[in-house]
């Protein structure tokens, strides 16, 4: 390890000191930055349906460049952010950096709230709601890292696993947050209302986050690691070129990656998104009760990341998080088998007893990777399976001639197939395509429909009990997996790059491995015609961690974060 070493404890607070209200305020403010990332992500989340139609009317075009830059801004860019600000917190220090980082995150979740539409001035409202989104993307790649690392040099040895872990609990309060404004907003004010100005609401809101976050983070220390580092002169002048430019540094941020946030990353994507996703999409239970499920197991589980933080302080952090992605990848079969039987048993039964087939030519049967949902697939095998795979059908595929154009077999029926032409510009099927779309879904439709599959999950036969169980199980493995990655990235680097070293594997996992995790899972699920087929890939990154983390990872709890080299 990099930093390696137990703690100098004339330079460190006794583990058995109360917490002090410095302490306090510096985990309250810290955590207010991820409440805003997370309060954020789900209002794009929840209001993408309204946005889409205030700032896209009328230009295909520009919809798909928002499209590709709107997830550029929530997956891609944050590695960069962590970057950026990675360096410039090395340099300048934590606090004035992620005081930075703040500022341009809930300004640029304000603004959205006052910008014009695309009735009112045109393409430069998708242009500018883009740039902000990248803004915020930036600004998020410095956050996460900048509170980290700024709790974790403020925390006594011995309590950095559990002050770090009340940043992990911070997404069920953004999730509740996000949800009580937009309710409340949407029953003051009423549907209509809100559709037409209401939901700027919402992000306005996000001013009285940012003005408490600013107004406490100003009143705030510099962290007492880095002021120890800048007073011995010890600070470094060129970060980044330490960090990726030394091997001995660039193989602990690769160690990093592979070894715990790839993993820790699909961990958590599953419990928390995937899951609900696989509820709505695969499951089509009503989204209201697939939320309420949701937010039901967030909030019992949440109390979870404290207790692992603090387990981790007393056993160490390393077989934790590993111990989680072996325990999921163990039991993510059986748990969302058992997700289907509880929340849609008549899915389940015609899984069971009415098995679907495909004739298709294998060379025009392609891997549907699709992250902006603009990509069309117009080969006749690809748009069959992809029907079969958004209707919750499982199906199996034999090879037909060569060219011939793929058939659905459902039971006794049999169902041709079409190859799509696109429009010009190359974004949409043409007239034919769409009408020969539409036919073949309602074909499809009616012939699984009399071969028992539901078109939605019958409410009355939902368990929500034990729904809730399984959702917590699920959970509970981010729990084990999130709440002491934190501790452990600070502790695994040297002071003087620990910011731009630790921020860079944290948001290429979440952001990358994790935020890609449903589109490379409904990919797979077409691909194979199998609705668990997806749960592959969280497995084997999850696994590939797990050797990873075992042989080359080494625990970090009693390592001295105060040491600048």
């Amino acid at each position: 390890m990099a930093n390696s070493g137990t703690a100098d404890s004339r330079n460190l607070p006794k583990q058995s000191a109360p917490i002090t209200a410095e302490e306090r305020k510096v985990i309250f403010a810290s955590s207010l930055g991820t409440v805003f990332e997370w309060y954020d992500f789900y209002l794009y989340g929840s209001l993408a349906p309204i946005i889409a139609k205030q700032f896209f009317i009328g230009e295909p075009t520009t919809t798909f460049i928002f499209a590709l830059l709107a997830f550029a801004a929530g997956f891609i860019v944050r590695p960069f952010g962590a970057v950026v600000f990675g360096r410039l917190g090395d340099m300048v220090g934590r606090k004035y950096t992620f005081l930075i980082t703040i500022l341009i995150m809930g300004a640029s979740t304000f603004i959205v709230g006052l910008l014009p539409g695309y009735a009112a001035i045109g393409i430069a409202a998708p242009i500018i709601l883009v740039g902000l989104r990248i803004l915020q993307g930036l600004a998020l790649g410095g956050e996460y890292g900048g509170a980290a690392t700024y709790v974790a040099e403020h925390a006594p040895q011995g309590k950095r696993g559990s002050f770090t872990a009340w940043i992990q609990t911070t997404a069920t309060l953004g999730l509740f947050l996000s949800l009580l404004v937009i309710l409340g907003t949407r029953t003051a004010i009423g549907e209509e209302a809100f559709n037409a100005w209401g939901w700027r609401v919402p992000f306005l809101v996000s001013v009285l986050l940012l003005g408490i976050s600013v107004w406490i983070r100003l009143s705030m220390n510099e962290s007492p690691a880095f002021a120890k580092m800048k007073a011995e002169g010890k600070t470094s002048k060129a970060p980044l070129s330490e960090a990726f430019g030394q091997w001995k540094n660039l193989k602990v941020v690769i160690l990093a990656l592979i070894g715990l946030t790839m993993g820790q990353a699909v961990v958590w994507y599953t419990g928390q998104f995937y899951a609900l996703f696989f509820m709505t999409q695969v499951l089509k239970i009503d989204g209201a009760s697939a939320n309420i499920m949701t937010a039901l197991s967030l909030a019992l589980a949440t109390p979870f990341f404290i207790f692992f933080g603090i387990l981790s302080d007393k056993i160490g952090r390393k077989w934790i998080i590993l111990g989680g992605c072996l325990i999921a990848a163990v039991t993510y079969f059986p748990l969302f088998g058992a997700l289907t039987h509880y929340g849609n048993p008549q899915l389940e039964a015609a899984l069971k007893n009415s098995p679907v087939v495909v004739y298709a030519d294998p060379a025009s049967c392609n891997f549907q990777f699709n992250p902006t949902g603009q990509k069309k697939f117009t080969s006749s095998c690809d748009i069959a399976t992809s029907i079969l795979s958004n209707a919750s059908v499982n199906y199996t595929k034999q090879d037909a001639p060569a060219g011939s154009v793929a058939k659905i077999k459902v039971g006794d029926k049999e169902i041709t197939g079409f190859n799509a032409v696109l429009t010009p510009d190359g974004l949409n099927f043409d007239k034919a395509s769409k009408d020969s779309d539409a036919a073949l879904k309602k074909e499809v439709a009616a012939a699984v429909k009399a071969a028992g599959y539901p078109a939605k999950a019958d409410e009355s036969q939902i368990n929500k009990p034990m729904m809730v169980l399984i959702l917590f199980i699920l959970v509970l493995y981010v729990t084990m997996v999130y709440g002491p990655i934190a501790a452990m990235l600070v502790e695994m680097f040297p002071t003087r790059i620990r910011y731009t070293s630790m921020s860079l594997p944290y948001h290429i996992g979440n952001g990358w491995f994790g935020g890609l995790l449903p589109t490379i899972s409904f990919a797979l699920v077409a691909f194979k015609g199998d609705i668990y087929y997806g749960l592959w890939y969280p497995i084997i990154i999850a696994l590939i961690t797990l050797v990873i983390g075992a042989l080359f990872v080494g625990e970090t709890k009693d390592n001295n974060i105060y040491a600048a080299d």
